[in-house]
């Protein structure tokens, strides 16, 4: 849209902005310098006419370099990479566009034409808005938004991958960033110390880290440093010769790690170590080498340690229960496994994948009833996975029928009236009242789970008229709580 101005400049602009003397000009000054803003002025020709100093700082220009020059000598001596100006000229419209300056800033212009009563252009004024930062946020949100594309898709690929792997189950966001750090891990042939609570599935992880490493193909030795006695860890981990110590064998005996042997050793509860096998594990880490009992020769091994351990092993180095070099030597590649509670989106469908096993394993068709699901969903397992399993087993074993109930899990507390406590309330117990409120959050919870009525009506054994009837009848509120506040 064309922008007119009677004759007030008549044919040329510069006769009025290029009198110094005139006070509309000194009026103007002010005006132009007062702008955040770059401010440039061409008359109709493309001469320069006018800048304002928040155009020389943004562009890096100074007047004396461009006042009183034609902007398509400017364009054509590079000092503007392109000019609003004259497309605004060509198009007699105003135009935008973006624009990069010698100092690095980006800019956004908009030139825009003024018209005599003729019809003539008689000025151009370009406005010269600093966007670089504006521009650098965006490249950061554009470069943000490629690596959230990427890592989304690389947890995609965790996903597909651990599919296969035994009871290995990753759905929650932390599980899944963890995983993003294993599977980089895992092709690299180096230590890894897995941290974590007991239960979390430390083994799990170190057969995946195994699964997908060069190492595959040759076996996994998995050792639990805390089930073997002080005295047998050593004999049991690198072996003895014969005659060592009385009851070895005739033949001696070759230690789990060279069984290991281009393999894989996963040593679990590595920090019940014995201080003196520490040393030889150091020597394993470092040299490649081990030493049977009663034997002077050095055996060359090439084995891939897992260690992993719920003890908070800097401490022990602090009281001097695990060695410091060992510590270190371990530590390279230090993951921590998230407890089961921080990892909430895996509660249920580890559930699932364990009943699932189990049903295949038992001969069952067992299903968790929809106030089941809502108990194992709130209990904190402190226990982590290897709970979580256990109370599955044992919910499948002496359940009833093929619906597991919250009793079945015996993972809560049964609420027992207290008679003592009913005596001395003074308000009256409205039982129908709790009922409702029972029945109401059971029906909530089964829509929860399902998003269908057929579905959830069908979990509840009760037919899909009754339950819209019942779901309506308490709309989106407690009676019974409702009737307490």
């Amino acid at each position: 849209m064309q922008t007119r101005k009677t004759a007030y400049y008549h044919s040329n602009a510069e006769h009025i902005i290029g009198d110094i003397q005139n006070p509309l000009n000194i009026l103007l000054d002010a005006v132009l310098e007062s702008s955040y803003d770059g401010i440039f002025i061409t008359d109709g020709n493309a001469n320069t006419i006018k800048v304002n100093t928040s155009y020389e700082i943004i562009s890096g220009l100074k007047q004396s370099d461009v006042v009183g020059k034609n902007m398509r000598d400017l364009v054509a001596g590079g000092l503007i990479s392109n000019s609003g100006t004259l497309l605004a000229l060509e198009k007699r419209q105003p135009v935008t566009l973006e624009q990069k300056f010698k100092t690095g800033k980006q800019a956004l212009i908009t030139s825009t034409p003024t018209f005599d009563d003729q019809d003539n252009i008689v000025m151009v004024v370009t406005n010269v808005r600093d966007i670089t930062e504006i521009w650098d946020l965006r490249n950061q949100l554009d470069k943000k938004e490629e690596l959230t594309k990427r890592q989304l898709s690389e947890l995609e690929i965790i996903r597909k991958q651990i599919m296969g792997v035994g009871n290995m189950i990753a759905e929650d966001q932390e599980m899944l960033q963890t995983m993003l750090v294993i599977n980089k891990v895992a092709p690299m042939d180096t230590t890894v110390l897995l941290l974590g609570e007991t239960g979390v599935g430390k083994e799990i992880i170190a057969s995946y880290i195994h699964q997908n490493s060069p190492r595959r193909n040759r076996p996994i030795i998995k050792v639990n440093c805390g089930a073997i006695p002080a005295a047998l860890v050593e004999s049991e981990l690198f072996g003895y010769e014969e005659g060592s110590f009385t009851g070895a064998k005739k033949d001696g005996k070759m230690g789990l790690v060279e069984i290991a042997n281009e393999g894989t050793m996963f040593l679990d509860e590595i920090g019940d170590l014995p201080l003196d096998v520490q040393v030889k594990l150091l020597r394993l880490l470092q040299e490649k080498e081990i030493q049977r009992i009663g034997s002077t020769v050095a055996r060359k091994v090439d084995v891939r340690i897992i260690g992993a351990t719920n003890r908070d092993l800097q401490k022990m180095v602090e009281a001097k229960e695990f060695r410091k070099d060992l510590y270190y030597r371990l530590s390279v590649l230090p993951i921590t496994i998230p407890p089961l509670r921080e990892r909430p989106d895996d509660i249920l469908p580890l559930a699932e994948a364990f009943l699932a096993e189990l049903n295949l394993h038992y001969h069952f068709q067992k299903k968790f009833t929809p106030s089941a699901v809502y108990e194992i969903q709130s209990y904190e397992w402190p226990g982590n996975v290897r709970e979580l399993r256990n109370v599955i087993e044992r919910a499948v074993i002496l359940s009833s029928g093929e619906n597991i109930q919250p009793r079945d899990l015996g993972i809560f507390k049964e609420k027992s009236a207290d008679p003592d406590a009913l005596s001395s309330s003074n308000q009256d117990i409205n039982l129908k009242q709790i009922l409702m409120d029972i029945e109401h959050e059971y029906i909530e919870t089964a829509y929860n789970i399902y998003r269908n009525v057929r579905k959830a009506a069908k979990s509840l054994s009760m037919d899909a008229a009754t339950y819209v009837r019942k779901r309506r009848k308490y709309g989106g509120s407690s009676a019974y709580s409702a009737a307490k506040s």
